[in-house]
């Protein structure tokens, strides 16, 4: 078994506790928040995006766990030629799972790993919504970005029965209110990372397609896809019989 881990993506970071594995995280990003009560004492080795190489291989790690969208390439190629490093590719569901089975796999965690992707597909399977809505979900500002078909978030919000108004587009685009007003949504997310929209956000988007319904929702929910989906599940209920 790995006896020294580093995460390098947070929503991994949160899969390594929930997986009990608390007295072999070694280092986290900057990034990584959750467990909050757990996190704090965990040597920190930058950003996600912004590694410390250096301070990475000081502490020695037996194991990198990795995320190709999330991380950087050439660092991660320089972590590798010294250090073994995992690297998942996650961009929907079924794939969400797979990531949790083989971190439990490499960690000696496979009975726990699989408990906890057979849970999160049984609620995903639960959720059955009695109607869609033509959905424009927001993650950045000055330039407004959103998400195409062939991200996470995007299979997040389908399964919960949000129709991507942006799914004939890929990866992040960038869009304009202008062209989101003549796409006639009738429901506008403005997600809490990585831009931290605030109300006064939705009040701008509001101003421009009053006909939408235009709300701030928890990021966290559609885009960590660890452990944190099992909290997600519920989440996205509680959003769909309110809607």
């Amino acid at each position: 078994m790995v006896q020294r881990i580093i995460s390098v993506v947070p929503s991994q970071t949160e899969l390594l506790f929930d997986l009990g594995l608390e007295q072999h995280v070694a280092g986290i990003t900057w990034f990584c928040e959750r467990p909050a009560d757990k996190v704090k004492q965990v040597p920190k080795i930058g950003g996600t995006k912004n590694l410390k190489v250096d301070k990475i291989l000081s502490l020695k790690p037996d194991l990198v766990i990795a995320n190709k969208e999330e991380n950087e390439k050439e660092q991660i190629e320089e972590l590798a030629r010294h250090v073994p490093v995992w690297t998942s590719d996650v961009n929907d569901l079924p794939s969400a799972l797979e990531m949790i089975r083989e971190v439990g796999r490499l960690c000696d965690k496979q009975e726990e790993a699989e408990e906890m992707a057979a849970k999160i597909a049984a609620g995903f399977a639960e959720l059955r919504p009695a109607s869609t809505e033509r959905t424009a979900y927001l993650i950045w500002r000055q330039p407004w970005m959103t998400v195409g078909r062939d991200t996470f978030i995007h299979d997040v919000m389908e399964r919960a029965g949000y129709k991507n108004i942006y799914s004939r587009k890929i990866r992040y685009p960038e869009t304009s209110l202008e062209e989101l007003a003549a796409s006639e949504p009738e429901v506008i997310l403005l997600s809490s990372e990585p831009f931290p929209f605030k109300q006064k956000h939705v009040e701008e988007v509001l101003q421009a397609i009053p006909s939408a319904r235009v709300e701030l929702t928890d990021g966290q929910v559609f885009s960590w896809y660890g452990s944190r989906l099992l909290q997600s599940i519920e989440v996205l209920k509680k959003l769909r019989l309110a809607a």
